[in-house]
């Protein structure tokens, strides 16, 4: 099959290639045969009832500091000129994330736009994950001090982080005399709009957070990432090292009750985080990350299961 692939991403100027997951799938379409073209999500505009983007067309090599090549420039209409569009930016989750996913979900009759931008839109990685409180750790979400105050009370040892954070930034643990917490809640309501997750603190992160990634609601594999000296963040953006690892029964039960939801809302790529072998903590919809680390401790292939999945979707729509 040979395809046309809109990248909406990030500059690739920016990317580190040994870990981007976005530049794999990239490597993995480009091996397939597939052309590819770039574009930011600042670069959409919409008129007379077209959607377009300033797009490059780009080659991509694995090799660090010399990892693409732009080609021709044009001015793609997105619901003619492609055949998919790879929805694949960074949070943060704002005004302009969430303006992107109502542009295209406009050609959505017409292009494949992976994950689905209404999805997206609907499906806030700390907010949806609250459908599935059954396998969270005790979790409240609110901007009040006196609600933070007796949720420590209640638990002893907390985190604290924004609703709409990303790559485990601004996560901060308050232990049980409370030091700090209302400073920390007034300082979050000051930056924040909306209200913020405080959760149990669990003991087992210092063995690692899971990011299990599914692909149409199937398990593809996963990765354990263990914090760093000194920290309860174990992503691997802010130092968390990777580690082989196994999926328990409580997490194979998560995944079988996700994976039809996945599927129905059109969430071909997410990544749930799993701490302790059983507490559900996020499901990450905008932009999931680990298949290189994923990929290299268990030798598959990430990027080829997520085009065939690809593929297997445009089939079906081509013979609706």
């Amino acid at each position: 099959m040979s395809l046309r692939i809109a990248v909406q991403m990030d500059p690739l100027e920016s990317i580190n290639i040994s870990g981007d997951s976005t530049f794999a799938i990239m490597l993995g379409a480009q091996q397939r045969g597939y052309k590819l073209f770039h574009y930011l999500a600042e670069d959409l505009t919409w008129q007379d009832g077209r959607l377009y983007a300033g797009a490059h067309e780009v080659t991509v090599q694995p090799v660090a500091g010399d990892h693409f090549r732009k080609g021709n420039f044009a001015i793609l209409d997105l619901g003619k000129d492609v055949d998919v569009v790879l929805m694949r930016q960074d949070p943060p989750f704002d005004l302009g994330y969430i303006t992107a996913t109502h542009l295209l979900e406009r050609i959505q009759d017409e292009t494949l736009v992976v994950n689905d931008p209404a999805a997206v839109r609907n499906s806030p990685e700390k907010v949806w994950v609250l459908d599935f409180a059954r396998f969270m750790p005790p979790t409240m979400v609110t901007r009040s001090i006196g609600a933070a105050r007796h949720f420590l009370a209640e638990h002893g040892d907390i985190v604290v982080k924004p609703l709409h954070g990303f790559a485990g930034g601004s996560v901060f643990r308050v232990s049980s005399d409370g030091r700090n917490l209302a400073s920390l809640i007034e300082l979050f309501n000051r930056t924040y709009r909306e209200p913020h997750v405080i959760q149990k603190f669990l003991p087992e992160i210092v063995e690692g957070d899971k990011r299990i990634v599914l692909v149409n609601g199937e398990v593809a594999g996963a990765v354990n990432r263990v914090p760093g000296e000194g920290e309860i963040r174990s992503n691997l953006a802010v130092g968390g090292k990777g580690q082989k690892t196994e999926l328990t029964p409580r997490e194979l039960e998560i995944c079988s009750v996700l994976g039809p939801e996945l599927r129905r809302r059109g969430l071909l790529f997410v990544g749930i985080d799993v701490i302790g072998g059983r507490w559900l903590t996020e499901i990450n919809v905008t932009s999931p990350t680990g298949i290189v680390a994923i990929d290299k401790f268990n030798g598959t292939d990430t990027p080829g299961l997520i085009w065939d999945a690809i593929e297997a979707s445009l089939e079906l729509r081509r013979s609706a």
